[in-house]
Formats: structure tokens, sequence, C-alpha cells
């Protein structure tokens, strides 16, 4: 065998060892807590022999604690770029197998390589999270790391889809990686995220708490909102996030891929023109209405457990990727919360950041009362909604359903906020509050000085039948032009794909600014 043979084979065994990780024997420990490992994970995201690797031979350059001993190639994360579905993306996943997965200084500039490719060259970045935290052995080398993985997030914030799923521990500074990102996905039972573990929250504040109970995926993506998706296990979490970006543009430059479809553009429904209970305070279930004017009634739900009053998701129009945003009666009568208006908030910036038109179906009773949405700051989230409606410039179609009552019609992309084309349903009551408020307010005294009971009552009948005829009914505002149109329920997906096709080529500035200062 020559040099140049024996250098080859020198390669090939390298090569062979670094794909090993930690070893055989933490890949096998890998497994047992029913984990893939990262270039496990990897091959599932990937179309099949796409991956290219980068930086495989990286080793750390700490010499501290014992860690001049501990060298394995590619130093605990995998990095590269691929295609899912023919679409080039980049992607860096942790190996929990080498040092726990933890962040040294050169993971990190691993990792600010691909994000730097990925912004430079268009296209979405996909970090696997798996890692124990930073690297204690390092110091604040490690700490240095993680500050240059965050700035890189912010400056692609809003130019490429980031997506981040966590498939093991993330504790610490690591969960500002993902916090920052588009979409976080957290599996089920063998991930976790939270600022301080178990250990230091019972030793400081005396609480006892498991890791799941504190930062496990059910936790957050039912009751903080951290996590968009909560997979049942690694299979279902790979094929989640490859689902997410087909309705996702490479960058904000882009439009998203259009998706063959025989669903028929003018299909009606009749269903929908009997769906809305004749009680105005009966519920009904959305989820009938989206399925039934998207595309092959398939709905792509985002932040499906969290704040459950509103809906947000992508879907298909006649091909094209839209983001859905619709009012859910059927939980606390479709009023809108604190977390609500956060959760679609963050939404609609995202569909505006990345050219998705916004399809919004509207049947809200207001905003939900009482002193813990008013110390929780309602006032500043339900702006939040109020501003990325009426800063998004991407196509807006709304569709008022049913009730659209005060500051809430206003925050669920009116007219003023430069709604485009804005339809109603001939059930759709649009004023300042519901009959039986208005009456109570503006004849309360009328009422208090009748002579009777039964006098009072029909006072009350009389100028609630009088409210209604006005208020509780589209054509007020269709008669004002704040309405475009009055349509028939089973015509809405005809009307609003015809909306999106003339709003296709739709141009719209924004005063020149450095940053706008959205109410935070």
């Amino acid at each position: 065998m020559n040099i140049q043979q024996e250098n080859i084979q020198k390669l090939v065994e390298r090569r062979a060892k670094a794909k090993l990780g930690g070893g055989e024997k933490r890949i096998e420990a890998q497994h047992q807590k029913g984990k893939y490992t990262a270039r496990e994970r990897i091959a599932m995201l990937l179309d099949e022999g796409s991956f290219e690797e980068y930086d495989m031979f990286v080793r750390h350059r700490c010499n501290d604690f014992g860690m001049d001993k501990q060298h394995f190639d590619g130093d605990g994360v995998v990095t590269g770029c691929g295609t899912v579905d023919g679409r080039l993306v980049y992607v860096f996943a942790q190996d929990f197998t080498v040092t726990g997965g933890s962040l040294s200084k050169t993971m990190s500039e691993k990792i600010c390589k691909v994000m730097d490719m990925a912004l430079r060259n268009g296209a979405p970045c996909i970090g696997l999270n798996d890692s124990g935290g930073a690297r204690i052995q390092e110091g604040v080398d490690a700490l240095a790391g993680y500050g240059e993985i965050f700035e890189r997030t912010i400056l692609a914030s809003g130019v490429i889809p980031q997506i981040s799923g966590i498939f093991g521990p993330c504790a610490g500074g690591a969960v500002y990686s993902p916090a920052l990102t588009d979409f976080t996905l957290m599996v089920k039972n063998t991930s976790y995220m939270f600022l301080t573990g178990p250990a230091v929250v019972k030793s400081v504040i005396g609480e006892e708490v498991t890791q799941e109970e504190l930062g496990g995926a059910s936790v957050h993506a039912t009751k903080s909102g951290v996590a968009h998706f909560a997979a049942e296990n690694e299979e279902e979490g790979i094929a989640t996030i490859k689902e997410l970006l087909s309705y996702l543009p490479q960058n904000n430059t882009e439009e998203a891929p259009r998706r063959e479809t025989a669903d028929p553009a003018g299909r009606v429904d009749d269903a929908l023109n009997s769906i809305i209970p004749d009680n105005p305070n009966k519920p009904y279930d959305m989820y009938a209405v989206i399925r039934s004017i998207v595309d092959d009634g398939r709905f792509f739900e985002v932040h499906r457990g969290y704040a459950k009053n509103i809906i947000v998701g992508f879907a298909h129009m006649n091909g094209r990727s839209v983001g859905i945003v619709a009012n859910q009666p059927a939980m606390l009568a479709g009023a809108l919360d604190i977390n609500a208006s956060r959760k679609a908030s963050r939404f609609v910036r995202c569909c505006d950041a990345f050219n998705i038109p916004l399809v919004t179906l509207v049947d809200v009773p207001g905003f939900l009362c009482g002193t813990h949405q008013e110390y929780g700051a309602i006032i500043t989230n339900g702006a939040k909604l109020l501003y990325a409606y009426g800063e998004a410039t991407v196509p807006k179609v709304t569709v008022t359903l049913r009730k659209s009552y005060g500051g809430a019609h206003i925050v669920m992309s009116c007219k003023q906020l430069r709604g485009d084309i804005n339809y109603a349903w001939p059930s759709a009551n649009i004023a300042v509050m519901g009959a039986d408020g208005a009456v109570n307010v503006l004849y309360a005294k009328e009422m208090k000085a009748a002579a009777t009971p039964e006098e009072a009552k029909a006072i009350y009948d009389e100028k609630k039948q009088a409210y209604d005829e006005l208020f509780s009914n589209p054509y007020q505002a269709a008669q004002k032009g704040y309405i475009d149109d009055v349509i028939e329920p089973r015509n809405t997906r005809f009307r609003v794909i015809r909306a999106l096709e003339q709003l296709s080529g739709k141009k719209q500035d924004v005063p020149a600014k450095k940053h706008d200062n959205l109410p935070l």
C-alpha cells in the first residue's frame, strides 16, 4: 500500500469513527432512552443521500479540567446542508453521546457557520437540540458561544425560516436559542426546557417539581406557549418539521411553494349555510368551517394545545399557502384573552415576514374581562394583535361569521387596519357590543323608572328589537363600506380564493423607519 492509499485509508477510518460520536456504548444508551442520535435524526429529516456535512473533524481547544484527554471529532454537533422534498435547508444536530451535547466554543463556531451559510444563501435553518447546556469546563468561552448563536438568530429573524426541534434536554441559557426561532417543537416525555432545573428550584424556593412538570413538552405546549408543537415521538416530530416546511418559503423574498390539488376552487358547501346556531349564545365548531374552505380539508394547526379560544395554522387554498386565524366560539365563546392575543399576533407577524397571505375568520364577542386579565396586561397584549394586523402588508382577507363586537372587532383584521377584502355572512353582527348589553346601558334609567317589572321588560324587549334591527346584521357596516360584500356562507371558499388571486400582486409600503416599537 503506497502513501496515498494509506492516507485514504486513514481518512475512511477517521470518518467512520467520527460518525460514531461518543462511541457505540453511548449510542446504545441513547437508544435505551427512546432517543435517536444526531445523525439518525438528520437522516430522517433530509432527502436520502442529500446530506453534505461540514466540519466533521473539528475538535475543542480546551485543556482545563482534563479536557485535553477527551477529544472527539465533530465536538458534539453534526452540521451541514441537504434537501427536504428537494428544497435546500441547513441543519445542525447536537450529539448527546459526546459530552452530553454540551456547548463548547468550537461547537458554537460550527453552528454559527451553517447559520451564516443559511442566511447568505437564503435557505431555512433547522436546529435539533439535545444538550446538557454550556460546557462548564470552558467557562466564559461557552457563554460567548451562546451569544454568537443568539445574535445570528436575531439577524436572520424574518429573513429565513428558523425551526427548532427539542429532542432532549435544553436548559439554562440554551433555551433562548429555540425561543428566538420562528417555531419550536418538543417531544413528549424525552425533551424538556427550563432556565433552572428542579434541584435549583428546590434549593432556592423550596418547591419540589419533576423535570416533566417543570418544563416538559405538555407544559410548554399548553401552559407557557413556548412550544408550537408537541410530538408523541421523534418520528412524528421530524414529520411535523417536514410538513411545516412545505408551507413556508425559502426566505423573505420568495413565496411558499404551491401544492397541486384536485379540489375545485369553486366548490360550495351547503352545510355552511346552517352551521350558525339560531341562539347567538350557542357555540359551534370553527374547525368545521376551516376544513370546509381549505384545499382537501387539510389544516396544519400551530399551537394546538395553547389558548384554544383562537385557532392559528397553515393551509392551502387553490394550491397557495395561507395562514388561517380564527376565533373559536366553542372555547370561552371565542373571546380574546392575553394568551390568545399573544398567540395570534406572533403568528400574524410570522406570516407577514414570509409573504404568506392571511385569512381571518371572525366570531368574537370581545376581550375577556376580570382582574386576572387586567393585571396581566390584556391592554398591552391585545395591542400586540392590533399592531400585528395593522403593520402586515401581505394580502388580508377577513370573513365575519357572527359576532364582531367592540375593540375585538377592530383587532381582528378590520378594514381600518388595512384589511384588503372584508366579507361578512348574513348572520354577522358588527357593533360596539351585543344587544343585551347595549340596551342595559342605553335605557337603564328608563327601565328603572318603569312602574312595574312587566313594563320594564316591555321597554327592554322593544329597545332590543330596535337595536337588533339596526346593528345585529352586517348591512350597516356594508352601507358604510366597512364590509366589501355580504356573501352566502356556502360560497366562502370560492370568494376567498378569488380575493386571494386578485391580491396576488399586492404591493404596500410602510413609512421608512429603523424598526418599529411593538408593544412588548
